[in-house]
């Protein structure tokens, strides 16, 4: 169930943050709902890797903005299938994206549909 569409994070006096969407995601073993926000990213440029450093970048300054005002809140990487199987399974990302703790979302933009959730 989406909640907001973008979140909007006051953060003192620097200009608002805008979390592309909030939600609650079911988790199905606990039966219990879990509040998130998402941050969507398309990685339409010539340079994925330039993508990376951006959205990487972005999610971390959302995650500690998260942490300060909604600390009840699990950020998300939205990233699309063909990125994420192209780009995101190398040995070098998927090392970067553990140690960094970025939680992934994998969609299929044609299908409108989540592939995969990956904490």
């Amino acid at each position: 169930m989406i909640t907001d569409g973008p979140l909007t994070i006051p953060v003192e006096r620097l200009t608002n943050m805008f979390i592309d969407i909030a939600a609650e995601k079911l988790i199905i073993a606990n039966r219990d709902s879990q509040k998130i926000a998402v941050e969507v990213k398309s990685f339409l440029s010539p340079s994925t890797l330039s993508d990376f450093h951006l959205a990487i970048g972005q999610f971390i300054n959302y995650r500690y903005a998260l942490e300060e005002y909604q600390p009840e809140r699990i950020l998300y990487l939205a990233v699309p299938a063909i990125t994420y199987e192209e780009f995101f399974t190398t040995r070098f990302i998927q090392s970067v994206i553990q140690r960094s703790q970025i939680n992934l979302l994998i969609f299929e933009p044609s299908k409108e549909e989540i592939v995969k959730w990956q904490s």
